[in-house]
């Protein structure tokens, strides 16, 4: 009797911690529901496959400017190319661009740890860990899928951030690599390229009059104009909304795997303001898109057209996972 007395005093007083504690400790499992009811998988999945949808009609479009019918065929060929390299070797691609080295877990076991920890939590495959050798701190995921994926970190976050926050950061790239968000964001970035491409061509075929003898076929002189100056900032508008979207699922996700948002918003503020102070000099508008904030020194107007959110609206709403909305 004496035992059943001790332990149910244990018990109560388990509770009445773990709910003192909530304020500030967010419980994961709680998360991790609310994650899972409020993301809405099938509706970003349909936004994401109009928006992919409606890059490839500019696509097209912008060939068709071009060369009619037959430079629409050469696009949609075009794409598909990219698209192939882009899914079987953008990983290899990137890492290397970043002069990334693989690590073990003998080479250094707190990250490796870290990352292995986070992985059974978020109930992913162990994927390759990787280290750049950078100052900036920044981190990112790659990879076409969970089963073929590699998470990144420069030496320079692995010195600013706590364990808690750097496990913030690897979750959120742990949450890309779980909803392929890779993948999607590597075609998204390799299209807009595509018609960035043709725009430029479309630019030399109208100062040379190539479009004077297409009017019946595709567009002429006027659709070579349009076509030049609105495909890519068109293209460019949709891949800000597919990357913008995704980053801010990957933020929740992220805070479901570790178990607390703050770990990721205290990050945040840390790595926006060290990225402003130190950008990364090899970093380049293709692939910045990547990393979990941007690497490149773009302010003021610059920043309006940066496919990550804005700072200030990623850790409002980290933050409102745990105190609530504030007015």
């Amino acid at each position: 009797m004496l035992f059943t007395d001790k332990l149910l005093a244990l018990t109560a007083l388990a509770v009445f911690s773990g709910n003192a504690y909530n304020g500030v400790e967010t419980n994961q499992e709680k998360l991790r529901s609310v994650y899972r009811s409020k993301r809405g998988p099938l509706m970003n999945i349909l936004k994401t496959t109009f928006l992919l949808t409606l890059m490839t009609v500019l696509l097209v479009m912008a060939g068709g400017a071009i060369g009619g019918q037959g430079g629409m065929l050469i696009a949609l060929v075009f794409a598909g190319v990219m698209n192939f390299v882009s899914y079987w070797f953008s990983d290899k691609i990137v890492l290397k661009m970043y002069r990334a080295k693989e690590v073990t877990e003998a080479e250094s076991p707190e990250f490796y740890g870290l990352v292995r920890q986070l992985t059974v939590q978020a109930g992913l495959p162990m994927p390759k860990v990787y280290l750049i050798p950078s100052d900036t701190p920044n981190a990112f995921a790659t990879g076409r899928n969970p089963e073929h994926a590699a998470v990144a970190a420069t030496s320079g976050i692995l010195r600013i951030l706590s364990r808690e926050e750097l496990m913030g950061v690897m979750a959120h790239e742990l949450s890309h690599v779980k909803h392929r968000d890779i993948l999607i964001s590597t075609i998204a970035a390799t299209v807009a390229g595509a018609i960035a491409y043709l725009a430029h061509m479309a630019q030399w075929a109208a100062i040379f009059g190539g479009g004077r003898d297409r009017d019946d076929d595709g567009g002429g002189m006027l659709g070579l104009l349009v076509m030049a100056i609105v495909a890519p900032m068109a293209a460019l508008l949709i891949q800000m909304a597919i990357s913008r979207s995704r980053e801010y699922e990957a933020d929740k996700g992220g805070a479901a795997i570790s178990g607390n948002p703050l770990y990721l918003a205290n990050a945040l503020r840390k790595l926006e303001s060290a990225n402003r102070q130190l950008p990364m000099p090899e970093a380049t508008p293709s692939s910045a898109h990547m990393f979990i904030v941007n690497p490149l020194s773009g302010g003021g107007l610059a920043s309006l057209f940066s496919t990550h959110p804005p700072m200030e609206e990623r850790v409002r709403r980290l933050e409102a996972m745990v105190y609530g909305s504030r007015s």
